[in-house]
């Protein structure tokens, strides 16, 4: 498993967290809701999603969000459906 990097390793342009925090909006806001225990963590240029969903297509919509506010990096999309 990942560890959590601090802040100081973040992506260059995201020190303050707000990337993470603009990705977690906008994949809540485009699935509904429909995420529990979302989580964005940033490991250099990787991003990672995860929590819990009921359906399939909730977690592509959320790859997607997460996707468009990305301008570059790898996403891995770890949310379980249950």
């Amino acid at each position: 498993m990942l560890a959590e990097l601090s802040p100081s390793t973040a992506l260059p342009f995201d020190v303050d967290g707000t990337l993470a925090d603009r990705v977690e909006r906008t994949v809540r806001c485009r699935t509904g809701g429909r995420i529990r225990d979302l989580r964005v963590q940033l490991f250099g240029e990787d991003v990672v999603l995860s929590g819990v969903t009921s359906t399939y297509y909730a977690k592509q919509l959320a790859t997607h969000a997460a996707l468009d506010e990305l301008g570059g990096g790898q996403l891995t999309n770890s949310i379980e459906v249950q």
